[in-house]
């Protein structure tokens, strides 16, 4: 059922302006330039693009994180956590998270509202390695999480999403599907919906 939702919808195109580049120059030691010349050639793409990909995880998620009091957690952990999770666990976890989902919001994003939160956990989840997506159909809008922990995890993540969006949206429709290692909430938002364009 999950495989037909994702085949009949279209990925969400952001529309952006065309930002304007400028050319610079750094001086950085050579093995650091060679294990980046390596990395390039692994994943297939140019090293400006590399590099370009790592500042803006720097500038969107990395230079917030140690400030907001995030570390890192191996996977393997959090799957084994998982499995010990009851409803009382995920909910009192929920409750002591989302003051802290608020606070870390104004802080990386200088406000709060569902645009800059979505923004918010897009950014934490790429810089996660976690997959996730916004496809939009019509005046609908999917929002497709892969994290791979566990059914555990599954529902931490659809009852969070229902927290975050029932505190801005308290009579909006939730639909959601759920797998031991995919979430996807559909809402219907609206055509013109998109999660960048507070800063207009």
């Amino acid at each position: 059922m999950i495989e037909e939702k994702l085949v009949s919808t279209k990925r969400q195109t952001h529309t952006s302006k065309k930002e304007s580049t400028r050319s610079i120059t750094y001086r950085l030691p050579e093995k650091l330039v060679s294990e980046l010349e390596t990395e390039a050639t692994q994943k297939s793409i140019s090293q400006n693009v590399l590099v370009k990909q790592i500042l803006e995880k720097y500038v969107q998620w990395d230079r917030f994180s140690n400030k907001v009091g995030m570390i890192p957690v191996p996977k393997g952990i959090l799957q084994s956590l998982g499995e010990e999770l009851d409803g009382k666990d995920i909910d009192q976890i929920i409750t002591l998270m989302f003051p802290m989902i608020k606070d870390t919001v104004l802080f990386i994003k200088g406000g709060y509202d569902l645009k800059r939160c979505i923004e918010t956990l897009e950014d934490y989840m790429r810089a996660s390695g976690m997959n996730s997506d916004h496809r939009v159909e019509g005046d609908l809008h999917i929002f497709l999480i892969q994290h791979d922990l566990g059914m555990k995890w599954s529902v931490f993540t659809e009852q969070l999403l229902t927290q975050v969006f029932r505190s801005f949206l308290p009579d909006k429709e939730l639909s959601f599907q759920t797998t031991d290692t995919t979430v996807i909430l559909s809402v219907a938002l609206g055509s013109d919906f998109n999660e960048h364009d507070y800063h207009n």
